[in-house]
């Protein structure tokens, strides 16, 4: 795989450094810490400008960060309304956490997307719940260019610096990757078996049960 990405980024540089990481973004078929350590490898060799490796790693990250929080924006968090009160049990979460939830990232948000970017497996998730909360899409593109900068920044300085040695970036974070799926895993299920719903959820929706269709004719002026 990284033979791949090493000819792409030889036949295309800046232009095919942020095509992979666009793709890696919206779709990842290959880890960022391979397609910017390895480019980072051919800045070391003089092929290419290390700053401008790491603004179009960025840029192409960007884009597929803008992709998911327009589509989640697009979509609304309120369409999952009828969704979330019908498999709250397997999801570990009611809409009265949802309310919660949302105003707790009108204060951290800007911090959730910021830091979000730059640890690995959370990175590609943080869109979504800016776009389904309606982050502004000015705090959204500053704080993530930040944390997405960052992120492409150290993984092209490492590549930069370890030479041919690039494929260790991978040994080394590849771990770490896992270790959070695990952590998040472990989480999860904690949550489906400790997760009760709110007592004020259960009546609300005992009451939705008993309500009455009424036709939308009763609805007209006499």
């Amino acid at each position: 795989m990284a033979e791949w990405v090493v000819q792409l980024i030889e036949q295309t540089g800046y232009l095919g450094i942020a095509f992979l990481m666009l793709a890696e973004t919206v779709f990842p078929p290959i880890p960022s810490e391979v397609i910017m350590s390895v480019a980072g490898l051919q800045a070391a060799n003089g092929g290419l400008s290390l700053p401008l490796v790491i603004l179009s790693g960025a840029a192409g990250a960007m884009f597929g960060n803008l992709f998911w929080y327009f589509l989640a924006r697009a979509l609304g968090l309120e369409r999952f309304h009828p969704f979330i009160n019908r498999w709250g049990r397997w999801l570990t979460i009611d809409w009265h956490e949802v309310e919660r939830a949302d105003k707790w990232f009108r204060r951290h948000g800007n911090a959730f997307v910021g830091i979000g970017r730059i640890v690995p497996t959370i990175r590609s998730l943080v869109s979504v719940p800016a776009g389904f909360l309606h982050m502004s899409l000015k705090s959204f593109t500053l704080w993530s260019s930040i944390g997405t900068t960052a992120w492409t920044a150290m993984l092209a300085i490492v590549g930069w610096t370890m030479g041919k040695q690039y494929g260790q970036v991978d040994a080394i974070l590849g771990p770490v990757g896992n270790a959070v799926i695990g952590l998040l895993l472990f989480f999860y299920l904690w949550r489906v078996v400790t997760w009760k719903p709110k007592a004020s959820d259960k009546t609300h929706n005992r009451k939705v049960r008993h309500v009455h269709h009424i036709p939308d004719d009763d609805y007209l002026p006499r």
